[in-house]
């Protein structure tokens, strides 16, 4: 059984919520929530100071939450589904992408909106719908932002199943782009380990099947299979790549030297750098031989084969005015999230 934390418990005790009438009636009947916070992502000396901040703004849009800190051991996605049933339609994340990708399981297709609030490192998936803003304005999302619904990956790979909302990676992408990334932030001592992973690198002759109609048959050393346009540490893939349109991107470096690899890598500008070839799909398999690591969102799988499909508009998401590297989307009827979603 999962069992609130005393210190969330005792925070709201001693909140109320008084507001002027001309104020309540501006900012609408107010919101149940439920706030997810993980104390341990970003700087975690700052959580104490970040959940009152996160707190004092929801006060202030009217949202009232029902807080649980996120503990090493807890089962976030029976917490979130548990919230679900008992009729809270919106779910807030405080944390990182691990935390917002703990949640999401709970939540596909089901009548409840994913709200974010970055305070992680790399905060990339708020970054690619466009939550860039400070508390105050990640809060203000929440009550006036744009609800959308959004594609989510589902990949299998041996006993491994999950969803993802970023990338699939398999291969040396799996190496390189951690070590770019501390690199890009000054560990010199990683430019070593660059060179090093990419000598020693050898490719693999991969199997592809796109959507059961297009079969591919290629050698490389590395390829992604995307739902968002930006990945790790605010890597664009390609400008091309939509979480909207019903579809994944499969991006394969077959044509590539080691060097274009590394250059693609560390200046973070996909679909610039020739020798990588693109296609779309719903449902996409690759066999690869030598096996080859398969990660998803960061997380190792296995090794060797996946499976990858896409659940179209699984997911709905409160998201920034405009979505970074996207054209502005057309939001949906948020009636629902006002309506049922209050108190």
């Amino acid at each position: 059984m999962v069992q609130e934390n005393p210190l969330a418990q005792m925070v709201m005790d001693t909140m109320e919520l008084h507001l002027p009438g001309k104020l309540k009636t501006a900012l609408g009947r107010p919101i149940r929530a439920k706030l997810i916070f993980n104390p341990g992502s970003g700087q975690p000396g700052e959580s104490p100071q970040q959940l009152i901040n996160i707190l004092s703004e929801m006060q202030n849009q009217r949202i009232l939450p029902e807080v649980f800190i996120v503990q090493p051991d807890s089962q976030i996605d029976h917490v979130v589904g548990d919230a679900i049933k008992a009729g809270i339609k919106l779910i807030v994340v405080a944390g990182g992408d691990g935390t917002i990708d703990s949640v999401v399981g709970a939540m596909i297709e089901k009548d409840a909106t994913l709200g974010i609030i970055p305070t992680g490192t790399r905060n990339n998936v708020a970054f690619n719908l466009g939550i860039t803003g400070n508390i105050a304005d990640s809060v203000a999302i929440l009550r006036h932002g744009r609800r959308l619904k959004i594609d989510v990956g589902r990949v299998h790979s041996g006993h491994s199943r999950r969803w993802f909302l970023e990338v699939v990676a398999l291969g040396l992408i799996s190496d390189l782009y951690p070590m770019a990334d501390d690199f890009q932030h000054g560990n010199l001592a990683q430019i070593g380990g660059l060179l090093s992973t990419l000598a020693s690198a050898t490719p693999s002759n991969l199997k592809i099947n796109l959507d059961g109609k297009k079969h591919l048959a290629i050698t490389a050393h590395m390829l992604l299979i995307a739902n968002m346009s930006y990945t790790g540490p605010h890597f664009q893939i390609s400008p091309d790549v939509s979480f909207k349109d019903g579809r994944l991107d499969l991006f394969t470096f077959s044509d590539m030297s080691k060097l274009s690899m590394l250059t693609y890598a560390m200046l973070s500008r996909g679909g610039l750098v020739e020798g990588i070839h693109h296609y779309r799909a719903k449902e996409i398999t690759v066999v690869s031989d030598p096996k080859m690591p398969v990660l998803a969102d960061g997380c190792l799988l296995n090794q060797g084969t996946l499976s990858v499909r896409v659940q179209s508009r699984a997911l709905r998401v409160m998201a920034g005015t405009e979505l970074t590297g996207q054209p502005a989307p057309e939001p949906e009827n948020d009636s629902q999230l006002s309506a049922d979603a209050t108190v």
